[in-house]
C-alpha cells in the first residue's frame, strides 16, 4: 500500500471490504477517523492524504483536479486488495468519481459502490470563486459551511498554515468541468446529502444518475454540508448496510 497517499484508520487486513475515503477541500485523511471507528471489524477504512497538508505540508498542493485524480489512481492501482468502495465528501465526491473513471480506463478493478456525499453531480456547474477571495473571504465560506471549529478560524497561525492547501483545493474543484459532461462509470452510485446543505439541492444531487451505467440512489440526512459529522452513526449504518450487500465475487 502506498502509505504516502493512502492511510489506514486501523489496519484490518482480513476485513471483507475496504472503504477508501476522499476528503473535502482543505480536509485530510484524519477527517474520517470518527466515522471509521463506527464500523467495527467488518470494514477497513482507508483515507486519501492529499499533498500540502499535515505531514505532507512541505509538498505543493495540487490545483488541478484531473492531475490529482491521476496521482490517486496511480497510488490505488494494485494496492487495495479485495472488494472495495469509495466514499468522497464534497470535493472528495468528484475526485472519487474521476479516480473511478481512470481505474476503469486502465482496465483495473473499480469500486463496488461509489458513495458521493455532499456534492452536486459532476455535470452540474456553478460559478464559484472562493479560491480567488482574500483570506477573510475563504474563512467566511468555511464558517458558512460549518464543519470547522469556529475558534480555530480566529487563530492567525493556523489560518496561515492551512490556507495554501485550502486555496489550492478550491481552485481545483471550482475550475473542474466534467469532460465529457455526461461521463459515466460502471459502479453503482449512492448519493448522500444533508437537507440543509447550502451548496447541494436535491435536484442537483439527482443528476448523479446520469453518471453511472448501474443504479443510483439518494439518501437525505438531517443536517447541513457537514451532516456526516452530525449524523455519523446514521451514515455509518447506511454505508455498512450497503456494503453488507457486496459479494467477494463481484458487484451485487
Amino acid at each position: 500500500m502506498d502509505q504516502t497517499w493512502i492511510r489506514a484508520a486501523r489496519r484490518l487486513p482480513h476485513a471483507p471490504v475496504r472503504l477508501v475515503c476522499f476528503p473535502h477541500a482543505g480536509g485530510s485523511a484524519s477527517f474520517y477517523l470518527p466515522l471509521a471507528g463506527l464500523f467495527g471489524d467488518g470494514v477497513e477504512v482507508l483515507g486519501v492524504q492529499y499533498p500540502g497538508r499535515l505531514d505532507r505540508h512541505r509538498e505543493p498542493a495540487i490545483t488541478d483536479l484531473g492531475l490529482l485524480a491521476d496521482r490517486v489512481a496511480d497510488a490505488l492501482t494494485d494496492t487495495v486488495e479485495g472488494p472495495f468502495a469509495f466514499f468522497g465528501h464534497s470535493m472528495g465526491a468528484i475526485l472519487a468519481f474521476e479516480v473511478t473513471r481512470r481505474l476503469e480506463r486502465r482496465g483495473a478493478l473499480g469500486p463496488e459502490v461509489l458513495f458521493a456525499s455532499g456534492r452536486r453531480a459532476p455535470s452540474v456547474n456553478r460559478e464559484e470563486n472562493v479560491h480567488s477571495c482574500d483570506d477573510a473571504g475563504v474563512i467566511a465560506e468555511l464558517r458558512r459551511l460549518g464543519g470547522t471549529d469556529a475558534s480555530l478560524l480566529t487563530d492567525p497561525d493556523l489560518i496561515s498554515m492551512i490556507m495554501p492547501a485550502l486555496r489550492a483545493d478550491y481552485t481545483a474543484i471550482e475550475s473542474y468541468r466534467c469532460d465529457p459532461p455526461q461521463a459515466a462509470v460502471g459502479s453503482p452510485i449512492e448519493v448522500l446529502i444533508g437537507d440543509a446543505d447550502p451548496r447541494v439541492a436535491v435536484e442537483d444531487a439527482k443528476s448523479w444518475a446520469l453518471h453511472t451505467s448501474a443504479t443510483c440512489a439518494i439518501r437525505v440526512f438531517s443536517g447541513g454540508h457537514f451532516y456526516l459529522a452530525e449524523q455519523a452513526s446514521e451514515v455509518a449504518g447506511h454505508v455498512a448496510a450497503r456494503l453488507g450487500l457486496l459479494s467477494p465475487l463481484g458487484r451485487p
